[in-house]
């Protein structure tokens, strides 16, 4: 295969990838962004459980993937990052955890 070839394919090779990836990349477009355990520990911290390491990590953990970086010294967009993410994370819950929808 020649180089004139090559170039004309990759095209084609990128639009079926980019198919493939709006149609869910073939779990069925079933994305979840919480664990069983994260839902599990923001239901027990929204029911004022007993706040523990794992209930904290566990929403930390969530925080984090929402966008929400800690490890910054200083953060000329804090508490609005912080904001952000919690409503994200608020979204996930609602939309993720059967306890959000059965409570």
């Amino acid at each position: 295969m020649n180089i004139a070839t090559q170039m004309r394919s990759i095209p084609a090779v990128l639009a079926l990838t980019l198919v493939g990836c709006a149609a869910g990349g073939g779990n069925g477009g079933a994305q979840t962004h919480l664990s069983a355990t994260q839902c599990q520990d923001l239901t027990d911290l929204r029911n004022k459980a007993p706040v523990t390491h794992q209930r904290s990590m566990s929403e930390l953990t969530a925080l984090q993937q929402a966008g929400y970086h800690p490890e910054r010294r200083f953060d000329p967009d804090y508490p609005a990052s912080l904001e952000r993410a919690q409503r994200q994370v608020n979204i996930w819950y609602q939309t993720e955890c059967p306890q959000a929808r059965s409570g």
